[in-house]
């Protein structure tokens, strides 16, 4: 009998399709309610696109991160993750019975555990399977693995709580084979990092068949689409299908409401608005149109009122990113909203899946439901179809989808609207009347928590701690992008983003590829912006040091004049100030000086403006290469005010309090500092709750 995979291969050939299929897997799974167990099997199909030859395969055994107290995944997290704790005895973990590869025979014996990443020999999330025969360049190889998966209690993004099921990263699922010049890679070698707390993962695209049999009365979803639905026996099997991406997810439970809606692309978008971004890439309108999306929904009883804010949501993040970077290439997309207690498998990310969360009640005027649905299904884009290492350069998903997902926040919704802050039951939002809080604005006093603790880009597990994983990951690179988009214009940085996203689609770039297309699309050299902020960890301050502005005054001493030295005394040259003073018509000069310093060690040119208190401004850039800088002008008017970047194009400036002088006290200024206060207040408690 021919393998489902081997037909989907023939299927591909006559369609074509988007991505290299490296990896692909044929799965049938049945979930044991009683035991929390997954019994399945699993075909891959292993294609070696590379010149090198491979004598063993290396696969991630995630859920064995959840097996025990020794695994490095509990070891680094302490069984914490994401303000989620680990608690009880019902643990995870999968065993593989038997793993064999056609026409070669039992490999199971031949399986030994490895940890590539640390000295943990208790840690069980990664396996090598030596094959009796290399795998030769070019050669495709099929592996059959039969094996029991025990979901644990939710946690870290997957398990179940009572009858509610998130089964992600549930299988035995093959690292990435990485030959020299790809990525950073200088020799062919397996990628397959172990599991640890501060990750997410990595794989190759890949075709996937899923047979799912579960208890008839669950409602379920899953990634790709649906073909079939077969009932027998009190149980129910469903058959998913979707090419073109990189993992697999499903959940069950009885009581969701499941509703599905359809994004029209020519409803939801204009003629103006795709005309637009025709012009600003360059591209036809046939290019710049949108497809239709059926959107899933699955949400809980108790948030039955919620159900058009989801929609709303995903509405906008496809309209949006599709725009924005090209159309969103699957049939469907499906939003999860995770059972009460089971917040630990809330806002994550898989391919054309994806999990939100929410809180009964919550209030319209608050945008968090809509934040964790639009930040979730930009990883769409930054995750899945842009496929880097998560591993390795966690900002360039995380980080590319909070700059994406603030966009579309600011722009469609205001940002995060009032946050349901309470304090002694006292809703401080409301008390004090606040106005809504921008996402970029929260972006960047998260960033300000731990500016400086690490390099941006940097092996998730290596940084200082998780907070400093967490602020790198995410908002740091988002202030870092808004940075960039200060620099190059709101233009230049869409035409970058847009390419960039383009040229990689399919395929796992690294930072210096996005550093490569910046270079191209802005025509600059802006190396030394991505060597001190993305590959290092300079600290921005610009700030104003000393502002003069000195009536000039006359002039005493031994002077020249007329070819003669001449002896202006102090009594002469104060009775000629006096003289002056009482003239009217006596046009004062000012001698004015400005001085501005460099406090942190990032080098950048800044532009500085002295405004006088005559309407005059004076327009200045300092290249930022000498600790300071200073600019004097004889004007007839004294400043009025001075600012070093007027127009915050660098958002990663640490301290925005000392951009800024002016002569007279701007009562303004105390509202500044009391927003700023309560940002610093509002992430104290938000960062705790961030969602992947």
């Amino acid at each position: 009998m021919r393998n489902v995979l081997a037909l989907l291969a023939c299927a591909a050939c006559a369609h074509g399709a988007m991505s290299k299929q490296i990896a692909s897997y044929d799965i049938k799974a049945t979930l044991d309610t009683k035991s929390h167990i997954i019994t399945g099997s699993e075909v891959l199909t292993w294609v070696n696109d590379s010149p090198d030859t491979v004598p063993a395969l290396r696969f991630h055994l995630y859920m064995n991160a959840f097996s025990n107290s020794k695994s490095t995944f509990f070891r680094e997290s302490g069984g914490r993750l994401r303000n989620d704790e680990f608690k009880g005895d019902e643990w995870g973990w999968i065993d593989i019975k038997r793993l064999e590869q056609p026409g070669a025979g039992d490999l199971t014996g031949a399986i030994r555990f490895i940890h590539p990443d640390d000295d943990n020999a208790d840690d069980r999330t990664v396996i090598e399977v030596p094959l009796p025969k290399p795998v030769k360049p070019g050669e495709t190889i099929q592996i059959s693995v039969n094996f029991e998966t025990k979901l644990p209690n939710v946690f870290a993004r997957t398990g179940f709580h009572k009858d509610f099921y998130l089964a992600g990263q549930w299988f035995p699922k093959l690292g990435v084979w990485e030959k020299a010049g790809f990525r950073y890679s200088t020799t062919g070698a397996w990628n397959c990092h172990q599991f640890h707390a501060n990750s997410e993962f990595f794989a190759n695209f890949g075709r996937y068949h899923v047979e799912l049999t579960v208890p008839a009365e669950m409602v379920v979803g899953a990634t790709g689409e649906m073909k079939s639905k077969v009932e027998s026996r009190g149980r129910t099997t469903y058959t998913f299908e979707q090419e073109d991406v990189t993992d697999f997810a499903w959940t069950v439970q009885p009581t969701y409401l499941r509703e599905e809606r359809m994004f029209i692309a020519d409803k939801e978008t204009t003629p103006q608005e795709i005309a637009a971004v025709s012009r600003l890439h360059g591209i036809p309108e046939s290019e710049a149109r949108l497809s239709d999306v059926k959107m899933i929904a699955l949400v809980q009883p108790e948030h039955r009122e919620q159900m058009d804010r989801h929609f709303a949501a995903l509405k906008a993040a496809l309209k949006w990113f599709g725009l924005w970077y090209g159309r969103y290439p699957y049939k469907t997309i499906t939003v999860v909203d995770p059972a009460a207690n089971a917040s630990g498998a809330g806002g994550m990310e898989y391919p054309t899946f994806i999990t939100a969360g929410t809180t009964w009640k919550l209030p319209p005027e608050s945008h968090l439901l809509e934040e964790v649905t639009v930040h979730e299904f930009g990883h769409q884009f930054w995750m899945q179809l842009v496929a880097t290492n998560e591993f390795e350069e966690s900002p360039m998903d995380e980080g590319f989808n909070t700059y994406s997902t603030s966009l579309v926040m600011d722009k469609v919704f205001g940002g995060m609207g009032e946050l349901p802050i309470k304090l002694f039951g006292i809703d401080l939002w409301k008390m004090l009347k606040l106005p809504g809080l921008s996402d970029s604005s929260l972006n960047r006093a998260q960033f300000l928590l731990m500016p400086s603790a690490d390099n941006m880009i940097r092996n998730s597990w290596q940084y200082y701690n998780s907070s400093s994983y967490g602020i790198n990951s995410y908002p740091k690179m988002g202030v870092t992008l808004d940075s960039l988009q200060g620099i190059l214009g709101a233009d230049t940085m869409a035409r970058v983003m847009r390419t960039y996203h383009q040229r990689w689609r399919f395929n796992h770039p690294t930072a210096r590829d996005f550093q490569k297309v910046a270079n191209e699309v802005s025509g600059r050299n802006l190396d030394w912006f991505f060597d001190q902020f993305f590959f290092g960890n300079r600290q921005m301050d610009y700030s104003i040091g000393n502002v003069v502005s000195a009536q000039k005054e006359t002039p005493m001493g031994a002077l020249e004049r007329g070819g003669k030295r001449v002896i202006v005394t102090r009594k002469e040259a104060q009775a000629q100030d006096d003289k002056d003073d009482d003239n009217k018509a006596f046009k004062k000069q000012y001698e004015c000086t400005v001085k501005v310093r460099r406090i942190g060690d990032a080098v950048a040119p800044v532009d500085v403006w002295i405004h006088f208190k005559d309407g005059g401004t004076e327009k200045r850039t300092w290249d930022g290469q000498y600790r300071w800088v200073k600019y004097t002008f004889l004007r007839g008017s004294e400043i009025d005010w001075v600012q070093v970047d007027p127009e915050r194009k660098y958002r990663l400036d640490i301290s925005y309090a000392n951009n800024s002088w002016q002569a007279d006290y701007n009562k303004k200024l105390s509202t500044t500092w009391t927003m700023q206060l309560l940002f610093w207040i509002q992430n104290l408690s938000l960062w705790m709750t961030s969602l992947a």
